[in-house]
């Protein structure tokens, strides 16, 4: 296997809305309401897929009509899939999305029964083993798993989302990969540093959305890769759009490209993404990713 993914899918429900912030108002029409296999982890899993990886997820999810629904999925599209059934429920959120592509998560995480529950570790040790590289979600019960991948053949990578730098859950993970994932929103200045000087990171990657990325390796200068802009292909929702740059990051560096060729190639991933409304329901394939690199540097 190319890429395992431990974590994160549950069900995304979409509803486009007007504006953001919404207005004080008792009714508001909308567009037809979505839902979709969604979350980070499926995100990751789906875009390594598409792009040609060999590519598997497992997680815990719920004895409901969701859990079917999500088994159901990865068995239409041929993507190994390892799950425990607990009774907690199958984790869902509901994203508000503007008419400019913007959005408002409200995550339904399931906390009370996910939290501090015991997963055999028979849930991954079978894939950890015949990988290349895992990909870890920030679930908590995921981090029962990182002992097992401090001695792993394997690389690791993580995406710590909106870390702000100091909430101690997120800490276990940015210390156990050799590749994190981060969102610049709400970053303090030190905490990159942090990464490095307390972990194994080679590179840390801070995700800006339509600012772009900034790409930290260890001991260089943080280089910023611009935002790609598709002029055929506007942007109407940004649901997804940092899973696929996560996912074509790992597949362009895996294939052993730089760490600067995997953060342009994770920039047109998302950039793409953001054209298709919903929850990756049109994430990039490896020939149009290529197609799509080939114009940029005939630009440059």
């Amino acid at each position: 296997m190319d890429v395992f993914v431990i974590g994160g899918v549950g069900i995304d429900t979409i509803v486009r809305v007007p504006e953001l912030p919404l207005p004080v108002r008792e009714t508001i029409r909308v567009e037809p309401i979505e839902s979709y296999v969604g979350h980070t982890g499926h995100g990751v899993v789906m875009g390594c897929h598409r792009l040609g990886m060999d590519a598997g997820i497992a997680d815990l999810i719920g004895e409901d009509a969701e859990g079917d629904r999500i088994r159901w999925t990865y068995e239409k599209l041929g993507i190994p899939f390892t799950a425990v059934l607990t009774p907690g429920g199958t984790r869902r959120s509901v994203n508000l999305v503007s008419p400019d592509g913007r959005r408002l998560s409200l995550y339904d995480a399931r906390q009370p029964q996910y939290d501090g529950l015991k997963v055999h570790p028979d849930l991954w040790r079978p894939d950890v083993a015949r990988t290349r590289h895992v990909h870890v979600s920030i679930m908590d019960f995921a981090r029962q798993a990182l002992p097992d991948l401090a001695t792993a053949d394997c690389s690791v990578s993580t995406d710590l989302h909106d870390w702000d730098g100091v909430d101690d859950f997120h800490r276990d993970f940015a210390t156990a990969a050799d590749v994190v994932f981060v969102s610049a929103g709400v970053l303090p200045d030190d905490a990159i540093g942090w990464i490095f000087a307390h972990g194994r990171a080679q590179a840390v990657v801070a995700m800006a959305g339509a600012d772009g990325s900034y790409l930290h390796v260890a001991a260089e200068k943080p280089v910023h890769i611009p935002p790609i802009e598709l002029p055929d292909r506007s942007v109407v929702d940004s649901n997804g759009a940092g899973d696929a740059y996560v996912a074509a990051f790992l597949a362009t560096w895996l294939d052993g490209r730089s760490w600067r060729e995997a953060a342009q190639a994770g920039s047109i991933a998302g950039a793409w993404a953001c054209g298709s409304p919903g929850t990756h329901t049109d994430l990039i394939t490896a020939e149009q990713l290529m197609t799509l690199i080939l114009k940029e540097l005939s630009t440059d």
